[in-house]
């Protein structure tokens, strides 16, 4: 765990739980604000409004839903391992739109 702080892979890693596991992870982060955790925040969230958004297309939905849960995890693992990795395509702008969470 380098320079992420325990705090910081903990709600990281909470983030990626569901709904409700990524509120939990928002209010954690509001009382210790770590920057690790306040990254993945970000791109979990993006990566759930894209889902949610795009889902709504009949066909293209399905497809788009199993890309989203691919980048889910990609960025489950880098949370795992402690390194910020940026959502492919979209994960700079994710930082950008939402860089006030």
């Amino acid at each position: 765990m380098n320079a992420v702080s325990k705090d910081g892979k903990n709600i990281a890693l909470i983030a990626h739980l569901t709904l409700i596991g990524w509120i939990i992870a928002f209010v954690m982060n509001n009382n210790t604000k770590s920057e690790f955790g306040s990254f993945y925040i970000r791109q979990v969230l993006g990566l759930g409004l894209c889902g949610l958004v795009l889902s709504f297309i009949p066909l293209l939905g399905w497809i788009v839903s199993l890309l989203i849960l691919v980048l889910w995890i990609m960025s489950l693992i880098g949370a795992l391992n402690g390194e910020k990795k940026l959502t492919p395509v979209l994960g700079e702008y994710f930082q950008d739109w939402f860089k006030s969470l």
